[in-house]
């Protein structure tokens, strides 16, 4: 055999070997998971995993409802589901491949089953609520010694937000987060489908606009934890890791996590395998390695936000379970609400507002 023929033999050799590996192909959050499992999952399935990650639902969206994503498993929060579900872009769960789905927790499926009845297309990864981040030795500072850290006015009372402008404020870039809160903040319906109803937000969320210096999925996180803004509307993980990483680098910064009075959102991250996903089968695999209860207790350990996996929790550390933050109280848990997600013609009304209150127009 010459050397031409070897090396059309060695390439033969390597493209078999390259369509015979199996691979799996995970979207989720930033930040959204211990990298170690990662690691375990390949070692333990000799399946090679590619991670990418996004950090906010529409750019999820955009990706699945325009078809051919390339993933076997997607991360979407509950009322994106609800909408992509209708829209097709999921298949069914095949429970007799997923024997771990026994550790599922029940009171969160409840939940869960108003944006997937019958959870029939998605586990729940990670829930929590969406609040205030504060900076508890700036916002005193900024605003006194009664300044309202656990309460919709200390962001979208103006003359609040105009004195707290000097230390930085961010937002989610999230409508669907924010429109609801901001009709709560005002004693309407959060989860009003109803155009005229949720157009009484414009004006509270222009009101603040001038003074937020960023709106943003995730640069809170470090923002927060580095002391370089004092206030952070966002979602409990996250804040919470930033005090956590305050605390880690002895920086002087405390950070505190509140659900706001006034009620607040909870959310929930589903996951969930594309109607088109190249490998369903290792999709499976790896749902069911995140539903083992150690590894799902290692997932919630490091990035402290509660999971829908009830045996997880004989595994979760204190700083975790016993956090109320995390894992709230009963009467916490009576003052939260969930949001359906907007029809076409509501979104498109929703999506117009929220370029409007951005732009400062």
């Amino acid at each position: 055999m010459n050397k031409y023929m070897l090396s059309i033999a060695a390439t033969a050799v390597i493209a078999a070997g390259a369509v015979s590996a199996e691979e799996v192909r995970v979207y989720n959050w930033s930040d959204y998971i211990d990298e170690e499992l990662l690691t375990q999952f390949e070692e333990e399935t000799g399946i090679d995993l590619i991670y990418d990650v996004f950090d906010s639902n529409e750019v999820l969206e955009t990706k699945m409802l325009a078809g051919g994503s390339g993933y076997d498993i997607v991360v979407p929060s509950g009322t994106f589901l609800q909408r992509q579900i209708t829209a097709g872009a999921f298949q069914p769960l095949d429970y007799d491949m997923l024997p771990n789905s026994g550790n599922l927790w029940d009171v969160i499926q409840a939940r869960t089953d108003q944006y997937d009845p019958g959870n029939l297309y998605a586990i729940n990864y990670m829930w929590g609520t969406t609040g205030l981040g504060v900076n508890i030795g700036k916002v005193t500072e900024a605003l006194g010694e009664d300044a309202p850290m656990d309460s919709l006015s200390l962001i979208f009372d103006p003359a609040n937000m105009e004195k707290l402008a000097d230390c930085g404020v961010h937002f989610l870039d999230a409508p669907v987060e924010l429109v609801p809160a901001a009709l709560a903040y005002i004693g309407e319906d959060p989860d009003s489908q109803d155009p005229d109803v949720i157009a009484l937000a414009e004006p509270v969320l222009a009101a603040v606009q001038p003074y937020v210096t960023k709106f943003h999925s995730s640069e809170y996180i470090n923002a927060l934890a580095n002391g370089d803004i004092c206030v952070a509307f966002g979602w409990s993980g996250d804040i919470l890791q930033a005090r956590d990483r305050a605390a880690e680098a002895e920086n002087g910064v405390e950070i505190a996590y509140n659900a706001p009075t006034e009620g607040a959102l909870m959310w929930f991250d589903m996951m969930a395998i594309p109607a088109d996903a190249p490998n369903p089968e290792g999709a499976h695999k790896f749902l069911d390695f995140i539903m083992d209860a150690q590894n799902m207790a290692a997932a919630s350990n490091y990035v402290y936000y509660a999971n829908g996996n009830f045996a997880s929790q004989e595994f979760l550390v204190e700083d975790v379970i016993g956090d109320t933050a995390i894992y709230p109280d009963a009467a916490t848990l009576e003052n939260l609400y969930t949001t359906r997600p907007y029809d076409a013609r509501v979104q498109r009304v929703v999506t117009r507002m929220w370029t409007r209150i951005k732009s400062g127009t």
